[in-house]
C-alpha cells in the first residue's frame, strides 16, 4: 500500500511525537473536556494531528478548523488556513473533503491588531529612510542561538557611523548573557532586550529586520519593513523562498553567515533605493486584516 504525503509507513503524521501521546489518547481526554459544551467551531492547530483526531472530536463540535501551513496530511475539516505565501488549492489536493472551504495565502495571516494600528505610521516613515536602524530579532526560541551569530557576522560590515542596532530575544531564551558578550564588541550602538511586548513598534522603527522565516515574517510584511532572512528551521524553507521570490526579503543561507550577512548588508548600502523597493514588495504580502477576514468567515457559517 503506497504511504500518503506526509504521513509515515505507520500511518501516523510525520511529527507525530511532538503530540507526546497517540492521537486517540489526545482525543479521548479532549472529549471529556468538550463533553458538556456547546462548541460551534473547534480550531485545530498541531503539526501532530490530523484526521484520525479531527473525526474522532466530531460528534463534540458542529465545525471544525485546522490551521496548517505544511499541507502534508489528510484532514477532515469544515474550513482549512494556511497563511503561506503562494500556498494554493492544488497543494492540498487528496487531503481535504470536497465540501472544505480554503482561506490560502498570506493575506489571511493571523496577526495581533497592534500590527495593523501601526502599519500607516511605518509606511509613512520608510520613504528613503536610509539605514540607521537595524532590528536583529531570531524569533521566541532560536534555541541554536543564530542571534550571536549574526552579531558575530556584523563584526565585519561597514555599517554608518550612528546606525543603532536593536537585538530582541525571545522571552525563554537562555543566551542573553552570550548575545550581550557579542553586542558589546560592536562599534555601533546596540540594545538587547529579552521578552519585549512591543514588537510592532519596534519594527516600524527599524530600516531593516535580520530576522528568521517564521510566521513573523508576515508581521515585517504588514509594516513593510525589508527584511534579510534566515532559516533557522526545515518548514521554514517553502516561505522564505517566496518571500525572496516576492522580493520582500533576501534570502541568507545560514551556513555561510559569514559571507553572506556583509555582503548583503553591502549591497543595501550601495543601492539604498532596494530598501523602498522591498519595502513596496513587502507591503502587499499582508495587510494584517487576517484575523477579521478569519472572524467573518466563522460568523457567516453559525444559522
Amino acid at each position: 500500500m503506497p504511504v500518503e504525503t506526509g504521513v509515515i509507513a505507520t500511518g501516523y503524521p510525520v511529527h507525530a511525537a511532538w503530540l507526546g501521546s497517540s492521537q486517540v489518547a489526545d482525543a479521548s481526554y479532549c472529549q471529556e473536556l468538550l463533553a458538556d459544551r456547546d462548541v460551534d467551531w473547534l480550531v485545530v492547530d498541531h503539526y501532530a494531528l490530523e484526521w484520525e483526531w479531527e473525526k474522532a472530536m466530531r460528534p463534540y463540535c458542529q465545525r471544525l478548523l485546522v490551521i496548517d501551513d505544511l499541507a502534508d496530511r489528510r484532514h477532515t475539516c469544515d474550513l482549512l488556513l494556511d497563511q503561506n505565501l503562494g500556498r494554493r488549492a492544488e497543494d492540498y489536493s487528496g487531503l481535504l473533503p470536497a465540501s472544505c472551504r480554503l482561506l490560502l495565502g498570506s493575506e489571511f495571516a493571523l496577526l495581533r491588531g497592534e500590527f495593523a494600528m501601526w502599519r500607516p505610521e511605518s509606511l509613512r516613515r520608510r520613504r528613503g529612510a536610509g539605514l540607521q536602524r537595524v532590528l536583529v530579532t531570531l524569533g521566541g526560541g532560536d534555541k541554536d542561538n543564530f542571534t550571536s551569530a549574526v552579531l558575530q557576522s556584523l563584526r565585519q560590515c561597514s555599517l554608518p557611523q550612528d546606525c543603532v542596532i536593536d537585538v530582541v530575544l525571545g522571552a525563554q531564551s537562555p543566551w542573553l548573557e552570550e548575545v550581550c558578550a557579542n553586542a558589546r564588541e560592536l562599534p555601533w550602538t546596540v540594545t538587547v532586550e529579552k521578552g519585549v511586548d512591543d514588537m510592532a513598534r519596534r519594527m516600524a522603527l527599524a530600516d531593516l529586520v535580520i530576522g528568521a522565516a517564521g510566521s513573523t515574517s508576515w508581521e515585517r510584511c504588514c509594516l513593510g519593513v525589508p527584511t534579510l532572512l534566515l532559516v533557522i528551521a526545515e518548514n521554514q524553507y517553502p516561505a522564505a523562498i517566496a518571500l525572496q521570490e516576492a522580493g520582500a526579503a533576501l534570502l541568507l543561507p545560514s551556513a555561510e553567515l559569514p559571507r553572506a550577512l556583509p555582503e548583503s548588508l553591502a549591497l543595501l548600502l550601495r543601492e539604498p533605493w532596494r530598501l523602498d523597493w522591498m519595502s513596496q514588495q513587502a507591503v502587499g504580502v499582508c495587510s494584517g486584516a487576517g484575523v477579521s477576514y478569519l472572524v467573518k468567515e466563522l460568523l457567516e457559517a453559525i444559522p
